[in-house]
């Protein structure tokens, strides 16, 4: 699923008019229309309820104009507040000002604090609370009366349901965001993306060819259709996926990521460990194949080569528990040498690599921030506040896939495209989580039937955080463990196959 800049959004309404003759008034119209449809969907009785409808003088009070006559015309006679004097009112905004004044329902002019601390007092009881205030056009921070107003919206109506009309205007918390044709980064990304409540991505006539456009490459995933596996295959045609990891003191995340691999759907799965901790990892699951390797002194994996061990695999996957020992890290990156298969690198496979300006080969690094500001001798600070560029940035120099976890997981890939995963919550913040990605990105990525390579990545992606959901659904986020993803995950596979699509984009909590 498409998500658009306002700017890039802006340029779709302008083509809109001029390449395909769809008038920008009814571009406005349908968007009021779909607002008040939702809200005749939403609310029972709608006509006996107070709804305030508040607007600014560009075109998302325009919309606002359209919703108010709308519900009108179905019986519901909400109160319609205009932030600006008529005279600021421009374009198709004005338009429906003036359609709206001439149905003999103009809205009240307010331009000071003082009036509008007047005005709300008819409103203090109000069901529902529509923001067309402010729209994609506006940058933060917002001043003057739009301030007052928006911080009274939270303030006076705090029984009142808010609705956003396309995003929330700064600092409005919004139950339900209306938007149209395309997502918004601000609803999606974090922190905003906390402001927008229950997202309704709505149609308004926009040409698909142009909302498709191959140069706007920011994406939702969303899962897709999952094809059933044929009758007649075996456990080689799921791939065969091998995990190289686990120390002394570490064997915990080698054994989750094979477990993760197995539940994920792979055919077969080698684990390949410290010979002296083998023992612990062979018995975490029998269905797990297992490889000794040579140790150092630490109980760690030595630096040596495993060609013949990689000969056969399908996707091989490094990192979980390895440690930073430096024989450690340089057979990470001799086995990177070696390796002519698809690679996924984690944890300390990616310390291996820190300040490495070269070439992945279409790796898949799978980095938490802190891992990622190593990998690019950057501050953590400078990664976790534009995830999407350094992502992209990264992903693209280093022809690399990359999965850079956290609050809306962003996955980067070598073409420029990015693409963000709206599954997951605060109880996946615990150790193992990370290791259960790796075995499942390996996994789904040796099933080629599953969809082409982005689509595999993403699905795995999504998969992990919705699995997380489900296990938090049930056990709450608190007691939430690593190992409850993969107890979750054939419900998240269930849920994927008999509830397509997922239902929405934001939870609130």
């Amino acid at each position: 699923m498409k998500i658009l800049t306002p700017e890039q959004f802006r340029e779709v309404d302008r083509l809109s008019t001029e390449k395909y003759g769809i008038p920008s008034l009814i571009l406005m119209e349908n968007a009021g229309m779909r607002v008040a449809e939702v809200l005749e969907d939403r609310f029972e009785n709608l006509d006996q309820l107070t709804v305030a409808i508040l607007c600014g003088k560009g075109n998302n009070g325009g919309d606002g104009f359209v919703v108010a006559r709308q519900l009108i015309q179905k019986g519901c006679f909400p109160f319609v507040l205009l932030f600006a004097s008529e005279e600021e009112v421009k374009g198709d905004a004005k338009t429906n000002l003036n359609i709206l004044k001439a149905l003999g329902y103009p809205p009240t002019v307010v331009l000071n604090e003082h009036d509008w601390n007047e005005e709300k007092l008819e409103l203090l009881d109000a069901d529902i609370v529509v923001d067309a205030l402010l729209g994609t056009g506006v940058r933060k921070p917002v001043e003057g009366l739009y301030r007052t107003v928006i911080q009274s919206i939270a303030e006076d109506f705090p029984s009142a349901t808010v609705v956003a009309v396309d995003v929330p205007s700064p600092g409005v918390q919004a139950d339900i965001t209306v938007t149209f044709s395309a997502l918004k980064p601000s609803l999606v990304l974090y922190p905003d993306c906390q402001d927008a409540g229950d997202v309704i991505l709505a149609d308004i006539g926009n040409p698909p060819q142009l909302l498709e456009a191959q140069n706007y490459n920011l994406h939702l995933i969303e899962p897709h259709e999952l094809p059933s596996r044929l009758s007649d295959t075996n456990k080689g045609t799921y791939g065969k996926v091998l995990i190289i990891g686990g120390s002394r003191g570490k064997t915990g995340a080698a054994a989750m990521a094979g477990q993760a691999a197995l539940r994920s759907g792979a055919g077969l799965v080698t684990v390949a460990t410290a010979q002296s901790v083998l023992p612990i990892i062979a018995v975490s699951m029998p269905e797990l194949m297992t490889a000794g390797l040579a140790e150092t002194t630490e109980g760690t994996i030595a630096n040596q080569s495993i060609s013949a061990l990689l000969k056969d695999k399908t996707v091989v996957a490094i990192g979980p528990g390895l440690t930073t020992v430096q024989e450690t890290s340089a057979f990470v990156r001799r086995v990177g040498s070696e390796c002519r298969v698809q690679m996924v690198i984690d944890a300390d496979g990616l310390n291996a690599l820190a300040g490495f300006e070269g070439d992945l080969g279409g790796a898949v690094l799978t980095p938490h921030p802190g891992e990622m500001a190593r990998l690019i001798g950057k501050r953590v600070e400078q990664v976790v506040s534009d995830r999407v560029e350094v992502s992209k940035q990264f992903a693209k120099t280093s022809n690399a896939y990359l999965v850079l976890k956290g609050y809306r997981t962003v996955v980067a890939a070598p073409d420029g495209s990015v693409y963000i995963n709206p599954t997951g919550n605060p109880g996946m913040a615990t150790g193992g989580t990370g290791d259960i990605l790796t075995g499942m990105i390996a996994g789904i990525l040796a099933q080629e039937h599953l969809g082409s390579f982005i689509e595999r990545l993403c699905l795995a992606v999504y998969l992990h955080g919705l699995a997380g959901d489900l296990a938090a659904e049930e056990l709450g986020e608190e007691s939430l463990l690593a190992t409850d993803l993969l107890r979750f995950l054939p419900k998240a596979w269930e849920n994927l196959k008999n509830d397509f699509p997922v239902r929405r984009t934001n939870r609130r909590r």
